[in-house]
């Protein structure tokens, strides 16, 4: 915020922020004819795409009165645009530009009566916002003045031709230190007490609490070789302090992070233990590799030192260290793919899946490492290399300029290579540290602290980037030595420099990082060739605007390695890979693996240290197209085909200089549910955020991590939330430290949750999302030669089962069980003889038996058992179904034996394995052999969860007790999803989140959580007292659906409710109307419920053949008029059958992704007011329903009227016209005017 005054006297407080989409009818308004000769004639929407930086000022009032566009490269046409450094440096040998220090202004209009202040107040801003920054060139043309506001921040440099035209260009350039100088350091003394203490006492009041109030003067006074005190000062003032001391505590550093990037901080000795010996060392990366690289990284170390001075824009002619060149490549799991399915099943080898719990770091994919490797620290016996950092405070107002800090203190310590900071985790992250490495800590790593690594080589701004030449191979080769991957990078590199083109002609380029003479980054990118598939299939439409970019600058990242002590140039190489390349966009695919290890396509991609510089990009839901119907009418196969699914990660020239906020919380998550997933994908996809300490705690990590075959998928319904697809298009576990363990117990007052009994996993915030599960029953323990009746048998379905699981039973909660059990049927030839027993009474029983009889086991070999109901509502509630389902099993000859209760195995002996079971009826009790037993009683929590719970002292009353915000009785914990109820001072125990959409609840989840963390939305407000007491209602449809016995797809949509049989609902008098059409027991039934106010409520398909589940679910909450009157056609008999009528051409833009973004347009017109005197369509209709205007006609004759004599018709045309434009590439059986 900044205060100005116009020449006049007039005040304004303005606010500076990045350009919007939203500011281009403003800066079009403030742009003159004296703007146009000045900077040419621009498109603003494609000059803001190109734009690596744009900045808007705007007063209180939203008025924007300023705005600036600067760019990486000359405008006019003066200098191409990859190389204009010569050119430039040709003007005037005292500026130094580089590509790293210079951008050029390409626009500027301001409001006229303030304009020389708002120039002034954007340069101030542009240097702020980019540290690196020195020098702002302005081109114009020679014949014209400057004008009398930007002359006040430019000087002429000199006179430039233009490449295209005979004409000449005056070269104008705005320098730092004119605006937001350098600080300037220096060794700090007692006199600078009474500057300092305000900055100090304005963050924080503890360290005067504990030391006093002359803690500051006392530190500065004890100075000495071994600790210095150092101040920044403006004009003779101190605005910032730093304190460093050379001792630090390398064996408790040791212990805590994987310092083998840096040698663990010391210089090499000759008994230095990096690896395990050679016959315990795991294969992953040889430790001779490592070794070799850490001792030869600081070899070159003191021809380093010379060349850092505080004149870092010289030249030098050091070698800059050979470190290990991501921090990746020493850690012992990868995520992503490779591109040598040779070292990733080499990986895959090493890592024992799930044998017992393990911490996997950042990054990684859900594997553990064999215990005797995970287990190894490194020992270093050097001496120590590296000082710290013990206390730094600067002045907000300076706070951009903090790494001015960093040649002064390195200069204290000659002899040292590494400055390091440790941080309690929950600190901000300040300007400071964002040029520094943060460390990974090792999995059993209990210390509080973040550490951070600074390597004196990061002063360097000598950095180059260009094209690579046959040279650079030597250089390369040792640069990516350690990388488990190098072979294709090389490969690479090697095919660019003989062709410069990929064998199939795809345009290839590869360019190198360089620091003094040496190569210190390497990255391959080719021309995207499929950006229509990546653009139906993604949202990259979230970040820029597709048509103001050319096919050929979108460019596929395929490799990127750079050093790790020159990790904060990632995002400057990118963008000089951009400027150099010619490119605007760069996609960067993360392919998933397959079960064998082995990457799933022959274009997978090496890992990148630069993926947390990226943004990933949503998927796309895709509409099914009935191809055959639609003939030429359909999409093209680059839209309609279904890709190798991905994640995709992207970046562009806008967020090169865009800064993410870094979210160093530790946010652990406990059950991979649908819940979790959900909650775990919102939380990534937040695009300005970047979440440091995301960690999933699961028995079985991630799911969607194998590719199943399809008896598995059928095993147990789904609730269309997540398949193996979607968990590919998102890879979470790039994003997401997985724990793969059981959660025994959590110690509140710590901080942490124990897992498996044993390992630590420390949390800031902690999410319980574990669901419930099926749970092993236990027998009555009745006699049936008694002939006893369930009457006289006590209910033992409260009562939990503590015998040995015998082998042969199964509970099927997840995948794993299912394959589990898949393996058991094919390994003990189940499928020719042997009788199974499907016991409970859920729509997963149903999809067991199916999936039995698919695998080939005969009919009269399984037997269905269903326990007595706890409930009216049957699972499938729907007389039809009911009996097509009925008539199938008949007639597959699966027995089917109702309100049957468990009342032994094995006539009460041992229970291992299961040969027969008993059970008793109304009637008669009954003995059936057994050679599989699954069990789908009511879902419960498992034990060992709810004993963490109640040792915890959590509520749980039946469930885990949570308010409306998701908390439970401790604020740092919250729970969601079937787990939880709500408190019972809400009196509506009959509604929890069973009631409603499991990943919509994990959004609001998410939701609630974000405001904690992102600055940029607005702080929660409380609810009145009175509102606290509403349970919230969330909207989303609850779903399930599988194959039923008699190969019946199945699919029931509904909208959450507190379950009511069919019957019931139907004799309600504000029920609505049901559309049924064709017959459950032919396979054909397909039903829709609309409601009292025309809305479609339920929908439920019964059909022999697959149908597209993903269209049909996005029918629900959808007006019947929406779909082409549907209620008026059924009643005339032109619907004969539901299935034909959703798959005719007009309704795929129903199926839409965006479909819904056009709704919310449209209602926006209808309730905007869009003439003056005039009220909108929405407040009419509310007249209408007061009674506040009398009608001379029926209401929704007259809206009709209205609408059609108003500006409102033709704007929600023209709005629906624009959505079939913008979305042709996906509905091209659409025609609109000026195309037929």
């Amino acid at each position: 915020m900044s205060i100005l005054t116009s020449p006049r006297g007039k005040v304004e407080v303005v606010h500076c922020r990045r350009t919007e989409s939203q500011d281009i009818y403003c800066i079009k308004n403030l742009i003159r004819k004296f703007t146009q000769k000045l900077f040419g004639s621009l498109n603003i929407i494609y000059l803001l795409e190109k734009a690596n930086l744009a900045i808007t000022l705007h007063n209180d009032h939203g008025k924007i009165m300023a705005q600036a566009t600067f760019l990486d490269y000359p405008n006019w046409n003066v200098a191409k645009q990859d190389d204009w450094v010569s050119v430039f440096q040709e003007l005037d040998s005292e500026i130094p530009c580089t590509p790293l220090n210079t951008l050029f202004m390409h626009l500027f209009v301001a409001v006229d009566e303030y304009s020389v202040g708002c120039c002034k107040e954007i340069i101030r801003s542009v240097f702020k916002a980019v540290p690196d920054l020195h020098f702002i060139f302005l081109i114009v043309p020679s014949y014209m003045s400057l004008g009398s506001t930007l002359i006040t921040v430019f000087n002429q440099v000199g006179n430039i031709p233009s490449l295209a035209y005979d004409e000449d260009f005056t070269v104008h350039v705005c320098h730092r230190h004119s605006h937001y100088p350098q600080l300037h350091i220096r060794k700090a003394t007692v006199e600078d007490h009474d500057d300092l203490m305000p900055i100090f006492l304005h963050h924080d009041t503890v360290l005067k609490e504990t030391y006093g109030e002359y803690f500051l003067a006392e530190l500065i006074e004890a100075q000495d070789e071994e600790n210095h005190a150092v101040v920044c000062e403006v004009e003779g003032v101190a605005v910032g302090f730093m304190s460093l001391c050379s001792r630090v505590n390398l064996q408790l550093l040791h212990e805590c992070f994987d310092l083998g990037p840096f040698h663990g901080l010391c210089t090499p000795h000759p008994s230095d233990v990096l690896g395990l010996p050679p016959e315990l060392s795991a294969r992953g990366i040889p430790d001779s590799e490592l070794r070799s690289s850490s001792q030869d990284s600081q070899k070159t170390v003191k021809e380093l030192r010379e060349t850092v001075s505080m004149e870092a824009k010289e030249s030098t002619q050091g070698k800059v260290t050979e470190e290990a060149t991501k921090e990746e490549a020493l850690s012992p799991v990868q995520s992503g793919n490779t591109s040598e399915a040779e070292d990733t099943e080499q990986l895959s080898q090493d890592c024992s899946a799930d044998t017992q719990p393990s911490v996997s770091n950042a990054s990684s994919a859900t594997i553990s490492l064999p215990e005797e490797t995970s287990s190894f620290r490194p020992i270093y016996r050097g001496a120590s290399t590296a000082f710290c950092i013990q206390l730094f405070c600067i002045d907000e107002k300076y706070e951009a300029r903090s790494l001015d800090f960093m040649n002064f203190v390195f200069s204290l310590f000659p002899d040292k290579d590494f400055c390091i900071i440790s941080l309690p985790h929950l600190t901000p992250e300040f300007v400071l540290i964002q040029n520094f490495v943060k460390i990974v800590p090792f999995n059993n790593c209990t210390l509080d602290q973040d550490l951070y690594v600074f390597h004196r080589a990061g002063l360097l701004k000598t950095i180059n980037i260009r094209l690579a030449t046959v040279s650079d191979y030597p250089g390369v080769e040792n640069l990516v030595s350690t990388l488990m991957l190098n072979r294709s990078i090389l490969e690479d590199l090697k095919q660019y420099n003989e062709a410069r083109r990929d064998p199939d002609g795809t345009p290839l380029q590869a360019f190198v990082a360089e620091v003094a003479g040496q190569v210190v980054g390497i990255a391959v990118i080719r021309n995207e060739m499929d950006i229509e598939c990546i653009r139906s299939h993604y949202n990259i439409e979230d970040f820029i605007y597709f048509s103001h970019h050319q096919r050929e600058e979108h460019g596929h990242l395929y490799h990127f390695a750079l050093n790790p002590i020159f990790r904060h140039y990632t995002k400057f190489f990118l963008k000089e890979i951009l400027r150099l390349g010619f490119k605007s966009c760069l996609y960067y695919p993360v392919y998933p693996q397959s079960k064998e290890g082995k990457v799933q396509s022959p274009s997978a991609h090496s890992l990148t240290s630069a993926l947390h510089f990226l943004v990933p990009v949503r998927p796309r839901r895709q509409i099914v197209y009935p191809l055959e119907k639609l003939g030429i009418n359909a999409p093209s196969k680059e839209v309609s085909k279904d890709p190798l699914g991905y994640a995709l990660n992207h970046t562009n020239r806008k967020l090169t200089l865009e800064p993410k906020i870094t979210v160093n919380a530790k946010i652990v998550v406990v059950g991979a549910s649908t819940v979790g997933i959900s909650f775990l994908e919102t939380l990534v996809f937040c695009s300005h955020l970047k979440f440091d300490n995301l960690t999933l705690i699961s028995t079985h990590g991630l799911p969607g991590k194998k590719l199943l075959g399809t008896e598995q998928r059928k095993f147990l319904a789904s609730d269309h939330c997540f398949n193996d697809k979607d968990h590919a298009l998102m890879s979470l576990c790039s994003w997401v430290n997985v724990v793969i363990g059981k959660m025994t117990a959590i110690d509140r007052a710590a901080k942490r949750v124990i897992v498996s009994g044993e390992d630590v996993v420390l949390y800031d915030h902690l999410v319980l999302c574990t669901g419930r599960q099926y749970q092993v029953p236990c027998p009555t323990g009745a006699d049936i030669s008694q002939h006893p009746t369930n009457r006289e048998v006590a209910n033992s379905g409260l009562r939990r089962y503590t015998g040995p699981v015998p082998c042969n039973h199964f509970t099927l909660n997840n995948e794993e069980d299912c394959l589990k059990a898949l393996t058991w049927i094919r390994n003990n030839s189940i499928t020719a003889e042997g009788n199974i027993v499907v016991y409970g009474n859920t729509i997963d029983t149903y999809t067991t038996v199916e999936t039995l009889l698919n695998l080939g086991v005969r009919g009269s070999y399984i037997h269905l058992v269903q326990h007595p109901p706890t409930s009216v509502i049957t699972c499938i509630n729907n007389y039809s179904v009911e009996g097509a389902l009925e008539d199938a099993l008949r007639a597959a000859g699966v027995t089917v034996y109702r309100d049957a209760l468990l009342a032994q195995w094995n006539d009460g002996l041992d229970p291992n394995p299961i040969h027969s079971a008993s059970f008793t009826t109304p009637t008669k009790p009954f003995k059936l052999p057994c050679s599989m037993f699954f069990s789908f009683g009511e879902k419960n929590v498992d034990y060992e969860t709810f004993k963490a719970f109640n040792d915890a002292c959590l509520v749980y009353d039946g469930r885990l007790v949570i308010d409306t915000n998701f908390h439970t009785n401790d604020i740092a914990i919250r729970a969601a999803g079937p787990l939880t109820k709500f408190s019972n001072r809400y009196y509506s125990n009959e509604w929890t989140h069973s009631s409603f959409n499991s990943k919509e609840i994990g959004f609001q989840l998410a939701a609630a959580m974000l405001n904690l963390f992102d600055p940029t939305l607005e702080p929660a407000t409380e609810l009145p007292a009175d509102l606290d007491r509403l349970v919230p209602m969330y909207k989303g449809a609850k779903i399930k659906g599988g194959i039923l016995p008699g190969s019946y797809h199945y699919l029931h949509v509904t909208k959450p409710a507190i379950p009511t049989p069919l019957e019931v609902q139907m004799a309600q008098p504000d029920f609505g109307s049901e559309i049924v059409t064709g017959n459950a027991k032919n396979g054909t039934y397909f039903r829709i419920h609309i409601n009292k106010y025309k809305m479609v409520e339920t929908i439920t398909c019964l059909c022999k053949a697959p149908f597209p589940a993903s269209n049909y679910i996005r029918l629900f909450g959808q007006h019947e008029q929406v779909l082409n009157n549907l209620c008026a056609r059924y009643e005339d008999g032109l619907v004969p059958d539901l299935y034909s009528y959703f798959t005719e051409p007009w309704c795929m833009g129903l199926f839409h992704d965006r479909f819904i973004d056009l709704r919310k347009e449209l209602r926006q017109i209808l309730s905007s007011k869009e003439e003056e005197n005039f009220p909108s369509i929405e407040e009419i209709a509310r007249q209408i329903e007061d009674e506040e205007i009398n009608l001379p006609e029926k209401p929704r004759k007259y809206l009709k009227r209205v609408f059609q004599e108003t500006i409102y018709k033709p704007l929600v045309e023209e709005s629906i016209l624009d959505y079939l434009r913008y979305n042709h590439y996906h509905l091209p059986m659409y025609a609109w005017p000026g195309i037929v």
